[in-house]
């Protein structure tokens, strides 16, 4: 039978806990006590020590061949003489203007980015919604459609070479079977079809990517809206221009915006197709940097880079523009 004093000490072992100071649990003491190692001076050449490696290759295969490059825009770098590279301010970049060939390559250069990105904008788009439904063998499609993606540029700059070739292309093959044309076309040979062709090309090859982007964004859209535009008698296009593109807006805009900057610095598959040919008729600014280069001109290669750099610059700050406005929504 428990007498008074054995209920007394009971008690107060339980008010005192496992680690007997008053129902503290075990190792909270020990959390408190415990400190942030202090930072040392030897912890800070260990950081250093394992950073420098990576800040070593950056600052010698990215920042000084930029310097080196930039500073070459200025001076009278060729490389059939060597012995006089002295300072000659912006006459490269006015050499770059007054070359007869900076016309063409510059309406290249429009015809090559505008011309890709909205085509390739639609046909995603399309694609897209057509991907998020769900049907048989979805899986399989998505696989096919993105599959492009992984490929070079370059190579499929060839394979579309073979396909646009005058003798045994099939895209001539097939036009002729459909009764579209009565012989072949030398679509690569010819400056009013050449730069048809690349285009052609590039949309095929950068249709995939806008498919990605915007499939992922279309199924961060909940069902709900879709719901509710039902009930209240909306029609598909209605539903599409009020609930689908103003949800997806700021994932357009981006994608565009990356699109743009890509394209405008892709030359891969134009070398891999045309070279630039003929006659200068498929060189877009990128393209014809690189044929300077392989002239040896290399100051007037630096100045066409440098424009290029500035160009993109541009793209890239409506880009954090509108990567900045996305947060915001978000948040």
């Amino acid at each position: 039978m428990p007498t008074a004093s054995d209920t007394t000490e009971t008690t107060k072992a339980a008010s005192a806990g496992p680690s007997g100071n008053g129902g503290t649990p075990p190792g909270r003491g020990v959390q408190r006590g415990r400190r942030k190692p202090e930072f040392t001076a030897r912890r800070g050449f260990l950081i250093a020590a394992f950073m420098a490696p990576a800040a070593v290759f950056v600052a010698v295969f990215t920042y000084y061949p930029m310097i080196a490059g930039s500073q070459m825009a200025f001076r009278n770098w060729k490389l059939t003489d060597l012995t006089d590279t002295s300072w000659v301010g912006l006459k490269n970049f006015r050499d770059v203007f007054a070359d007869p060939a900076w016309g063409t390559v510059l309406g290249n250069t429009g015809i090559w980015v505008f011309g890709s990105i909205v085509p390739q904008l639609v046909i995603g788009f399309a694609l897209a919604l057509w991907l998020r439904k769900k049907f048989r063998f979805r899986g399989l499609y998505q696989a096919l459609i993105f599959f492009p993606w992984a490929i070079s540029g370059f190579l499929i700059g060839i394979l579309f070479r073979w396909m646009f070739n005058s003798e045994f292309g099939v895209v001539n093959d097939l036009l002729q079977k459909v009764g579209l044309i009565d012989e072949p076309v030398a679509w690569l040979a010819d400056p009013k079809t050449a730069m048809f062709a690349v285009v052609v090309a590039n949309i095929w090859y950068g249709v995939t990517f806008f498919t990605i982007m915007i499939l992922a964004a279309l199924q961060s859209i909940p069902e709900e809206l879709y719901e509710a535009a039902a009930l209240d008698g909306a029609g598909k296009v209605r539903t599409l221009f009020q609930i689908t593109i103003p949800y997806i807006r700021v994932t357009l805009a981006l994608t565009v915006l990356l699109r743009v900057i890509w394209i405008f610095n892709f030359p891969d598959l134009i070398f891999g197709m045309t070279g630039g040919g003929p006659n200068n008729e498929t060189h877009i600014v990128t393209t014809w940097m690189i044929k300077i280069t392989q002239q040896g001109d290399y100051g007037r290669a630096s100045a066409l880079g440098l424009i290029v750099v500035a160009t993109l610059l541009v793209f890239a700050v409506f880009f954090l523009l509108a990567t900045r406005e996305k947060r915001e929504v978000k948040s």
